[in-house]
């Protein structure tokens, strides 16, 4: 098990505090709105390396562990990451989908019962364009025909845009942090550059902390509206 497959700890150790904190995760986003669940969110965070696309992972092993069909996008046509955990090929995948080069059989199995994997494919020049087309609508809406909750993984919000121009097609979006590391400033600037795009903030998932020494353990927060 390399060091990528080794952060999908709710494969690795379902028992344990982390993955009993996804689990948390997952139950909480299900009351954010009664009347209607959400079908589909994007993970982004405010600077590389705040464990966005490991949460975006496990929180989607999570999810389809409860039962619910799920997508899991690579949408991070900057730095792809979820093919390497998932030790899957990334020769195609979301691009070849805008492209309209490829149909749905770009999705993988992840060896995970009800969890595919759609990795990002060729990295294109235009991510924020290709993101924001209405090709890209015309995809999420046949992802979302395929499943019953779909997780995009989108790059950080501290030089791109990708992450609200997505938010835009979503239910929601939900904001990674590490503990000590996300400043202040960056996490507002997020949050304003969201709420701008009119994409809805579900909340923020504070990683890093380590009560016990042992393991890195999630929180979430709601932000309300």
């Amino acid at each position: 098990m390399d060091g990528h497959t080794r952060v999908l700890i709710m494969e690795r150790d379902p028992k344990s505090p982390v993955s009993e904190a996804f689990r948390t995760l997952r139950t909480n986003l299900q009351f954010v709105r009664l009347d209607s669940p959400l079908r589909s969110l994007a993970v982004t965070s405010t600077a590389p390396g705040e464990g966005k696309s490991t949460v975006a992972a496990n929180l989607a092993i999570a999810v389809a562990q409860a039962g619910k069909s799920t997508i899991l996008v690579d949408a991070d046509l900057r730095r792809p990451k979820l093919h390497k955990m998932f030790n899957l090929p990334n020769r195609t995948g979301l691009t070849n989908l805008l492209l309209g080069n490829s149909g749905l059989e770009v999705l993988h199995d992840t060896g995970v019962e009800g969890l595919k994997l759609l990795p990002s494919g060729a990295l294109p020049p235009n991510p924020s364009e290709l993101l924001g087309s209405g090709a890209m609508t015309r995809v999420v809406e046949a992802l979302d025909a395929e499943a019953d909750f779909l997780i995009f993984d989108t790059p950080p919000m501290m030089a791109v845009t990708d992450a609200a121009v997505l938010g835009t097609k979503v239910d929601g979006v939900l904001l990674v942090l590490r503990l000590g590391q996300a400043a202040r400033e960056g996490v507002m600037r997020a949050k304003t550059l969201l709420q701008n795009a009119n994409a809805r903030v579900l909340g923020v998932v504070v990683n890093g902390i380590k009560p016990e020494g042992r393991y890195n353990y999630y929180y979430y927060y709601y932000y309300g509206e």
